[in-house]
């Protein structure tokens, strides 16, 4: 994964305190805080939040104390399944192939059986053409995405009507 060049967080003491500068400073990290009391500031990671939430609501049932033992389950999930906005899964833009899943391992996959063909080298050119459309791949999300996004802001739009306001007018 190496080092990232930027890291984005919360005002948490957590990511505020002499450990954390001094990675920062050691491995040149540019370190940037969200807003205080502005959740919407981080608003990726809110909405990521929010869905691994309700992820869990659904799969903690009677021991709420054990939400622990359902997070990686909750985050695989999360991870491997295809967001609308972008068309592609988190897993797929990170590392340029889909994930396999624990069901394939059980019952091979036509995708699966395709690969135990291949010999080795056939294999590594086959991976070495998924990472080098990588990128491509990574534009792609990131235009669908913006198209989406543009969507839902016109769909929200319709519902806003522009209301004038003067001086002396009340306003709640």
């Amino acid at each position: 994964y190496g080092i990232p060049q930027i890291i984005i967080s919360d005002n948490g003491t957590s990511f505020k305190n002499e450990e954390v500068r001094e990675l920062c400073s050691k491995f040149k990290i540019s370190h940037h805080t969200a807003s205080l009391y502005y959740p919407q500031a981080n608003g990726q990671a809110e909405a990521t939040n929010k869905t691994l939430k309700a992820i869990l609501l659904k799969t903690v049932k009677e021991n709420k104390r054990d939400w622990h033992l359902k997070l990686y389950p909750a985050l695989w999930a999360h991870r491997t399944s295809i967001r609308t906005p972008t068309g592609a899964t988190p897993f797929s833009l990170v590392f340029g192939s889909e994930a396999v899943l624990p069901l394939e391992v059980e019952i091979p996959s036509l995708r699966i059986s395709l690969q135990g063909i291949l010999d080795e080298d056939a294999y590594r050119e086959a991976r070495l053409s998924q990472l080098e459309s990588l990128d491509e791949t990574r534009l792609d999300a990131e235009q669908r995405h913006r198209v989406y996004a543009d969507r839902m802001c016109r769909q929200y739009n319709k519902k806003v009507y522009e209301r004038d306001i003067y001086e002396g007018d009340l306003v709640l």
